[in-house]
């Protein structure tokens, strides 16, 4: 079993397969992250526990690269009591009223806790860069602002994963037919996923800027293809599990005597 290795710049999208699956066995890669996946509901209530640390699991990529499913797949073993959640859309009036990190700020999860990011502060340089919704010279300063921010979480017990769905173009394209094939998944199709689509290059252009440029020590990004669903989740549980297990947290000891105690 190969680990799976932060992005280390440079690094160049076009030599990434996003169908790659190292030659596994999909029976024999589910089998595996299952077992993972029960060793991070293992570890997640002493995550809680101990209260020292947070983790934060940002995921990024294309519209259909699966971000929702990747969380609801790698912490399907997890107490939902233990997961805070946050999605990150278009920026309400009070959020634009506010520097860029303020709402992605307000959504870290606390120390004990699992935080989701679907989609993140990295859309300040993705959709905001591809779409012109900001000058040149105010995106391109976000990666500096991004680096210390994410820095600032590290330093404060805050561990920061951030994986990258990479999903090829024909695969969206099938992704987005069986949306709009099938009635229970048409809720999951908005005319706003083509557009992005008409901007394909760019916005893998800008997507790997940000992994070259935002992938440090203290908040790595891992590049996980995405053409398939089972290695994708297979990569990721990976990955949480050998960050959870780094911390090697035990149980904390009982605050009282436990031989003084009586319970009545």
């Amino acid at each position: 079993m190969k680990p799976v290795l932060p992005v280390q710049p440079p690094l160049r999208l076009a030599d990434c397969p996003p169908g790659f699956h190292d030659g596994l066995a999909k029976a024999a890669a589910r089998k595996r992250t299952e077992a993972w996946c029960a060793r991070i509901g293992e570890l997640q209530p002493l995550l809680y526990a101990n209260a020292r640390h947070a983790l934060l699991l940002v995921f990024q990529g294309m519209d259909t690269s699966g971000k929702d499913g990747a969380a609801r797949g790698v912490l399907s073993a997890v107490n939902p009591a233990g997961v805070e959640t946050a999605d990150f859309k278009q920026p309400s009036a009070e959020e634009l009223a506010h520097d860029f990190l303020w709402r992605i700020h307000r959504a870290v999860p606390v120390r004990g806790m699992i935080g989701v990011f679907n989609r993140s502060h990295y859309e300040s340089v993705l959709v905001e860069r591809v779409m012109g919704l900001q000058p040149k010279s105010v995106w391109r300063a976000r990666y500096r602002q991004i680096n210390e921010f994410e820095r600032y979480l590290a330093e404060n017990r805050v561990i920061v994963l951030k994986f990258f769905l990479h999903l090829s173009r024909d695969e969206q394209r099938r992704r987005l037919e069986s949306r709009l094939a099938d009635p229970a998944k048409n809720w999951k199709f908005s005319p706003d996923d083509l557009k992005s689509r008409a901007h394909w290059d760019e916005y893998q252009a800008a997507y790997e800027d940000a992994l070259n440029r935002c992938s440090t020590r203290c908040a790595p990004w891992y590049l996980i293809p995405a053409d398939h669903k089972w290695y994708r989740d297979y990569l990721i549980a990976q990955v949480v599990v050998h960050a959870l297990e780094a911390l090697r947290m035990e149980w904390p000891p009982l605050a009282v005597d436990c031989a003084k105690v009586r319970i009545d």
